[in-house]
């Protein structure tokens, strides 16, 4: 991790000399010196880090020695950040007297151009340059200092700094290598999941609720076992869920969820009798905010109420303790109608307390021989395993190293993905085996997973411990977590490359080494979102708490003189109101990333005196929020503030105050200034949000860094011209929402503007009227040919399909409320790149049948939502490769081929 840190800061300094080099005067020389001799130190850093992980007497000195550097590096940090924010002060103190001077001027002598008030003085950069003198010396210490403690270190064997080595398989060949990939841990659970199954399906013979808890130790496979089980039997269920617990646990948010979840299937049944329609015109508006404690048991009978008289399954993954159950069980009714609860667990006492009836089920761990085949599948990323494919030398040293791992698939998984990035000989995979210690009794997975952090590149490290900011089980976004490492400077600029690509290759290479675990893809096959195993998650939180990279908050400290020096916070608490302002005490004036889950709050949050801020997340539920002291933040890079609905900001508040800003996801409020803001990336709003109207038109705006655009709406549009229209021409996703129906002004506008779209891969238009042909197929696209996903709601002003004119290698088609009079499947049905096509309502207008003839090749999901028609028929041999069939409450009756007749059940 030094290495990562100390990269970082090279960086930092090399920008500073750069973007600064007039304004640094005499400093500059000082800051180049600094560079140089961390530059130096940086040669050594991955011998050192080898050394530490040891265990003898000397890696206790070079652990101490790293830290000492590390420590440094962070005032480096500091003294940069430290330094721009003074400086930021002083350039408002130098507009005031400008505009002040200017008036003066302009009143006794006339108007006077490019007046520079030279007499103010810099400010802090005296302060830089005795810092960073102190900096230096105390470098050149450190450096001396390995020398005098016996430390050996080999400089890199190069005798050059180490950079960064980046994967160059193309990203569209690894996603779909690595699309077959995703279920390459299901070895050996064939027998389980039948075990399961019958259980769970048992109604004549166990009429009764009961409760079959899948116990056995971390790395197991329970949850993949779970998954697979409920995916197999959902159908026949009337209500079902799959719910992540982990160890900070909340019941109110289980309970919350599974009542959401309830209404949702109540409100699509006709005949609900008249007590749930009772209880759902109740609910209908529930908010889902903290209910007072005395409110619990309204909770709990409403959601019994709802359950009442239907076929539920309800499975709790990762259950800690017996508590849960205890809660849980009097809102689920037990109306003898074979309703089932299963649970997940490390723990047997979670089993024996919530059905002392049924016997916990635990797996076995695997044979030598599926152990053995798991890590060669990983080890070869699902080729075949055979001597042609694998030479015998190498399945023999698979066999020894498979036994290692005692059985367990996590343990098996990982270390086939260390073995994944290794030649495929003898000698490299021999180096892995002689590289572990395998002597600790019972402690083999666990050093397997810390060699997989061991084992990774320099710039992977942070990368990984990052992901402990999260919380437990958490389903975090990709894309999100991308632009979070771009705003945290954890991915270099590579030649030929955006950020958000090197970082997607960051994301694969992680995953190739099985440190996560891919939950979705978008169709293209890059990864839309991923969770981290609990161990993994353990493993991350270890090596973020040993370096001081992450200080994570599980529960509200006791401590009450709080360590403020804590680079980044997360708060992953479940709180009272009266939390909130306690934690504040624990993020510090240094604080770079604050990250914090389910906020609830009664008062404003002030975030002025967390000055260096460059992240700053918030998931919570409340309207009105205010947020204020957000315009001193002018390192802030990321900004995320997550259902929170009428988010305010002061009157006076300006967004181009944040010049550094790149990515902005909320619904605010407030626009102004926003579009002035050059390094913008990611701008990802709710539908009606945005009004470019509110501030005037963005005229001739350069937001040819912005890549995301989603979603605003057309009623400024009008007052754009085309030849002042804001530079787009990075742009990769692009969204339209209106309500209305567009006048024909704005849509002549929208052309204008998507013909400078030259990069544009998804085009996402919702409109509450007709929708222009040119618009249906959008030809007049400078990137028309690449466009690979397309959103469309509305009337079309045309009565039919005509796949000819879509984009040819098109690969995800979302429409709703076409209004089309003619069937468009057999139309649709030859778009050859096609994988993901979802059909909502009212799509088709001219009868209750839709067929499917003949196409869809590459179609590997189809959705049919709401409404959509009766009768929705697919002929024999259509669709070949469909994975996903998804009826949810699209079609009355599906009539589908023999080979497709195992989709009728799944809903």
């Amino acid at each position: 991790m030094a290495e990562a840190i100390v990269s970082f800061v090279v960086r930092k300094l090399g920008d500073l000399i750069m973007k600064e080099a007039e304004l640094l005067g005499g400093v500059k020389s000082q800051v180049s010196r600094v560079q140089t001799e961390l530059m130096n130190i940086r040669c050594y850093l991955a011998s050192a880090d080898s050394k530490q992980r040891k265990g003898d007497v000397e890696s206790a000195l070079v652990e101490n020695w790293l830290n000492q550097l590390r420590d440094v590096a962070y005032r480096i940090e500091d003294a940069i950040d430290i330094f721009y924010v003074e400086l930021e002060g002083n350039h408002l103190q130098v507009e005031n007297t400008h505009n002040r001077l200017k008036y003066c001027c302009y009143y006794f002598f006339g108007k006077v151009k490019n007046l520079r008030c030279k007499f103010l003085k810099v400010p802090g950069l005296h302060k830089l340059g005795t810092e960073l003198a102190d900096i230096q010396k105390e470098l050149e210490d450190i450096f001396v200092s390995k020398d005098k403690y016996g430390i050996t270190l080999l400089p890199d064997q190069s005798g050059k700094i180490s950079e960064y080595v980046i994967n160059e398989v193309v990203l569209p060949n690894r996603r779909a290598a690595y699309q077959d990939v995703d279920d390459i841990e299901i070895v050996g659970q064939d027998d389980d999941k039948d075990n399961i199954r019958k259980l769970l399906l048992s109604s004549e013979k166990i009429p009764r609720r009961a409760v079959i808890t899948i116990v056995g130790p971390g790395g197991l496979g329970k949850t993949t076992l779970a998954r697979r089980v409920y995916k197999s039997v959902k159908a026949d269920f009337e209500y079902h869920t799959m719910l992540s617990v982990s160890q900070q646990f909340s019941i109110i948010d289980i309970l919350t969820k599974i009542l959401r979840e309830v209404l949702d299937v109540i409100k699509n049944l006709e005949d609900a009798d008249p007590e749930k329609q009772k209880v759902l015109k109740l609910v209908t508006n529930f908010d889902g905010n903290e209910p007072k404690k005395q409110d619990m048991g309204v909770l709990i009978s409403r959601v019994k109420k709802l359950l009442s008289g239907m076929r539920y399954l309800i499975i709790l993954d990762d259950v800690w303790v017996v508590e849960l159950w205890d809660q849980l069980k009097y809102a689920l009714p037990d109306d003898k109608n074979g309703s089932r609860v299963m649970m997940t667990s490390r723990n047997l006492d979670v089993a024996n307390s919530a059905d002392s009836r049924m016997e916990p089920y635990m797996p076995n761990l695997l044979n030598e021989e599926e152990s053995c085949d798991l890590l060669l599948r990983k080890a070869l990323q699902n080729q075949e395993v055979n001597e042609v494919e694998c030479p015998s030398d190498l399945i023999e040293l698979a066999k020894e190293l498979s036994k290692k791992c005692e059985g367990l698939p996590l343990a098996l998984i990982v270390l086939g993905g260390i073995l994944s990035t290794r030649r495929q000989t003898y000698r490299d995979w021999n180096k892995v085996l002689d590289t572990m210690d395998w002597h600790q009794e019972g402690k083999d997975c666990m050093n397997v997973l810390a060699m997989s952090y061991e084992d990774m590149p320099y710039y992977l490290k942070p990368c990984f411990t990052y992901l402990s900011s999260f919380p437990e089980d958490y389903e975090i976004s990709a894309r999100v977590l991308m632009y979070m490492w771009i705003a945290e400077g954890f991915i270099p600029e590579q030649e030929k490359k955006t950020l958000e690509e090197t970082a997607e290759v960051f994301l694969e290479q992680l995953y190739q080494r099985s440190m996560v675990q891919v939950s979705r893809r978008y169709s293209n096959g890059s990864i839309k979102y991923f969770r981290v195993h609990d161990l993994l998650h353990d493993l991350a939180m270890h090596e973020a708490r040993k370096v001081n990279f992450v200080t994570i908050f599980q529960k509200l400290p006791q401590d009450s003189h709080p360590d403020r020096v804590t680079r980044r916070v997360s708060i992953q608490a479940d709180q009272s109101l009266d939390d909130c302002s306690e934690f504040m005490k624990y993020i510090g004036s240094n604080t770079r990333s604050l990250l914090w889950f389910d906020l609830r709050l009664r008062d404003p949050i002030h975030v002025i005196d967390f000055r260096l801020l460059r992240v700053l997340k918030i998931e919570g539920d409340a309207d009105g929020y205010e947020l204020r002291g957000l315009e001193g933040l002018i390192h802030l890079k990321y900004l995320e503030i997550r259902n929170f609905r009428g988010l305010k900001l002061p009157s006076d508040f300006r967004w181009d105050r944040l010049q550094n800003l790149e990515t902005l996801i909320g619904a605010w409020e407030e626009q102004k200034g926003l579009w002035s803001i050059r390094t913008l990336r990611h701008v990802i709003l709710p539908h009606t949000c945005v009004y470019f109207d509110l501030d005037g038109p963005p005229v001739n705006a350069d937001l040819r860094n912005l890549q995301t655009l989603r979603s605003i709406s057309s009623s400024g549009l009008k007052a754009w011209h085309k030849n002042q229209l804001p530079l787009l021409n990075n742009l990769r996703k692009f969204g339209l929402e209106a309500t209305h129906e567009i006048e024909s002004v704005e849509w002549e506008m929208v052309g204008y503007l998507l013909a400078t779209l030259s990069y544009l891969l998804s085009l996402k238009i919702s409109v509450g009227g007709m929708i222009p042909k040119e618009i249906v197929y959008p030809m007049g696209l400078p990137n028309y040919q690449n466009l690979e996903s397309l959103y469309l709601l509305g009337r079309w002003d045309t009565v039919t399909v005509d796949a000819s004119l879509f984009p040819p290698h098109l690969i995800k088609l979302e429409l709703w409320n076409s209004q089309l009079a003619v069937d468009p499947m057999p139309e649709l049905g030859k778009l050859k790149s096609l994988k993901k096509l979802k059909l909502g309502s009212e799509v088709y207008a001219g009868g209750k049948k839709m067929v499917c003839p003949a196409g869809f090749p590459a179609l590997q999901t189809l959705v049919l939502c709401w409404n959509l028609i009766e009768i929705f028929t697919v002929m024999e041999g259509v669709m070949p490769k469909l994975k996903h069939l998804i009826n949810d409450g699209g079609a009355t009756k599906l009539n589908l081929p023999p080979e497709l007749k195992h989709f009728e059940k799944i809903h």
